[in-house]
């Protein structure tokens, strides 16, 4: 880690919380207007805080280009702190459904809203026109009909808005925190501040705009921010963009941050982070500054949240394409926040423990994974609502590649105590497919439902399973089909031609086409749009000698135990060291394969490369003529030996 980092960082001293010498003037001239995103939907914002009452107040101009393919009758606008208003939430519900309530004991303080006062329409000569509050103005809940839903709001417009047309809406509301959990929220004066603002939804053909739903996360169009936050003198702010300025005015400051071909905007404000800086060079590229907002207590572990940040920065960058924005800033949270481990554009949270040992990737991993977001995201902004395996199961399969090249060694850690004293097996390092691919928790539950199944309507509890975890393992079963380089070049194709826009899975499956020669209907039908299980097994294996002499007759019955078909390979090895292979399509629920030879068969297996990553039992892919019980149970003893000894000592140096 230390090499990687010092090749590619500049490291400056901590910063105050004083405004910076000279800060970066707004963009102005040619490059303020040369637009990169379709710049559909930009937002002017003013908002304060109020930390006593937990309150936000703000008034918020969009500007909104039709850039669809008919006229716009109506608007939908995103109020996602409603979710957290009442115990009728669809939000709630469907937390409740897997059996996670975060208000069963709630506190009256715990819950949050998101009010609207006003939404006007405004003229073209900038003049106000019709309050929209006063028409009908409405919760409307499209996809589970909760009429207690109040997440996504409707309102019809006269006239229209037609192609090509823009409209303007001022929008004037007040919002309440919610206790900080589930990426949003207040947690003592640590406030971290998404999904905060009025928003609308997509519109093509038609508005594209889901109620706020717990499996999921967002959607939204690019465009530019220009947004201004009051909060208490002396606390510092970190937010998507760059500052632009400080103004006092009594105990209050004004923040002014902006940034162009973004789709989204959050924030954070607090007195007790400290601030540190630091710069990511790379040869050919434009330098980003890393500011890193960390809690006292963290502080030693600021040069670890640099690597992981460096880490997807520089080989994100090298592999997919470069990271376009000057700025880049990490948010630690506070002990018992749950807003850890969420990305939005140019700025993101981390999830540090106060304990965490050298040589585990262990506040690294989920740094790197919210980094890693700024590329499947950021800027290919797939809509999370429906497709989240796009951004969160390439950049799982994509930051545990980088884990396994960059930030290594990388042992095991189990924590104690109520999760909170780690112990290292520095003898147990973490594989790539089965740990950082998590290849163990797919394997409770692969078959709940299929990838393909939207991810909002994904079974609670499924989501993490399909859109990280299988999604992943796919994609690491594709590289072991063909090559790294092979996905390397389909991802880098499939990013350079979608930033900046909202690509879906057949975009990506016609990436890969292209990239191989190939038609992957099979695995898309097979891997993506079923739910079957994979499990492929030797039954049997057997070698005696034949009717002819000096020779052995050998016999291999291999099974497919489940319903997915996928073509394996299996082989056998002889006495003699012969190898014999075979390319089975894996279709059939059995085959059979025999051999007359002068030498024994020693075992069997079926992939034995472990292509198929999706398989869930690899016990059963391979058989011994001679038994190897003793030598099995030799190892896992020792190990369970190894392990034991280690938990003792824990036990008798903490008591």
């Amino acid at each position: 880690m230390g090499a990687l980092v010092a090749a590619v960082l500049h490291i400056t001293s901590p910063v105050s919380a004083q405004p910076p010498a000279a800060a970066a003037p707004p963009p102005t001239g040619p490059a303020a207007l040369q637009a990169v995103s379709m710049r559909t939907a930009n937002y002017d914002i003013d908002v304060t805080l109020d930390p006593s009452t937990r309150t936000i107040t703000g008034i918020e101009l969009i500007t909104w280009h039709n850039q669809g393919l008919v006229a716009a009758y109506s608007i939908r606008l995103h109020l996602y702190w409603n979710a957290f208003r009442d115990r009728k939430s669809t939000w709630l519900r469907q937390r409740r459904l897997a059996g996670d309530d975060p208000f069963a004991s709630a506190d009256p303080n715990d819950f949050g809203y998101s009010d609207v006062t006003k939404i006007i329409v405004v003229n073209p000569d900038g003049s106000d026109g019709v309050d929209l509050l006063k028409t009908d103005f409405r919760a409307i809940s499209p996809d589970d009909q909760n009429a207690d839903d109040r997440t996504l709001y409707a309102a019809s417009l006269d006239p229209a808005i037609q192609p090509g047309k823009t409209l303007r809406l001022r929008v004037e509301w007040k919002g309440k925190f919610p206790r900080n959990f589930d990426r949003t929220g207040v947690i003592g004066n640590y406030f971290f501040v998404s999904q905060w603002f009025p928003k609308l939804g997509v519109f093509n053909a038609g508005w594209t705009a889901h109620q706020f739903f717990a499996n999921s996360e967002f959607f939204s169009d690019f465009g530019n921010y220009d947004v201004r936050m009051t909060v208490p003198k002396g606390w510092i702010v970190g937010a998507t963009g760059v500052e632009q300025s400080r103004t006092d005015s009594g105990n209050q400051t004004t923040h002014r941050y902006t940034q162009t071909d973004v789709h989204d905007f959050a924030w954070t404000t607090s007195p007790d982070f400290i601030e540190k800086r630091q710069q990511f060079d790379m040869p050919g590229r434009a330098p980003v500054q890393m500011r890193l907002l960390i809690q006292p207590e963290h502080e030693y572990l600021a040069d670890r949240h640099f690597a992981g940040t460096a880490a997807a920065l520089q080989y994100y960058g090298t592999w997919y394409g470069a990271y376009p924005y000057p700025q880049l800033t990490i948010v630690d949270p506070p002990w018992q926040s749950e807003s850890g481990g969420m990305e939005y554009p140019t700025i993101f949270t981390g999830g540090t423990r106060w304990l965490s040992p050298r040589y585990t990737n262990d506040p690294e991993y989920v740094v790197l994974h919210e980094a890693g977001h700024q590329f499947w995201y950021g800027l290919v902004a797939n809509n999370e609502v429906e497709h989240a395996w796009l951004d969160e199961g390439i950049n799982e399969y994509s930051d545990s590649r980088v884990q396994w090249e960059a930030l290594q060694p990388n042992y095991l850690v189990q924590r104690f105590f109520g999760d909170f004293i780690p112990w290292q097996f520095t003898d147990i390092r973490l594989q790539r497919a089965t740990d950082t691919n998590y290849m163990n928790t797919y394997r409770r539950a692969p078959d709940r439902d299929s990838m393909s199944t939207p991810t909002a309507v994904l079974w609670p509890g499924t989501h993490q399973n399909m859109s990280y975890h299988k999604a992943a393992l796919m994609l690491h079963t594709l590289e072991r089909m063909y090559t790294w380089e092979v996905m390397q070049k389909t991802l880098s194709i499939f990013f350079t031609r979608w930033k900046y826009k909202h690509p879906t899975p057949q975009d990506f499956f016609a990436a890969l086409d292209e990239v191989t020669g190939k038609d992957h209907k099979w695995f898309i039908d097979q891997v993506y749009n079923s739910s079957n299980r994979f499990d492929y097994s030797v039954d049997q294996l057997s070698t005696e000698p034949s009717d002819v002499s000096g020779q052995f007759h050998t016999t291999v019955v291999v099974r497919r135990l489940e319903a997915g078909q996928f073509p394996v390979d299996v082989l056998v090895t002889f006495e003699n060291g012969e190898q014999a292979r075979e390319k089975w399509n894996g279709q059939g629920r059995w085959a059979v394969f025999t051999y007359d030879k002068p030498s024994k068969a020693v075992s069997a297996q079926i992939d034995p490369e472990r292509v198929l990553l999706l398989d869930t039992s690899y016990t059963n892919n391979s058989r011994t003529t001679a038994p190897a019980a003793d030598r099995a149970a030799t190892k896992w003893s020792l190990r369970w030996m190894v392990w034991l000894q280690d938990l003792l000592m824990t036990w008798a140096f903490l008591v």
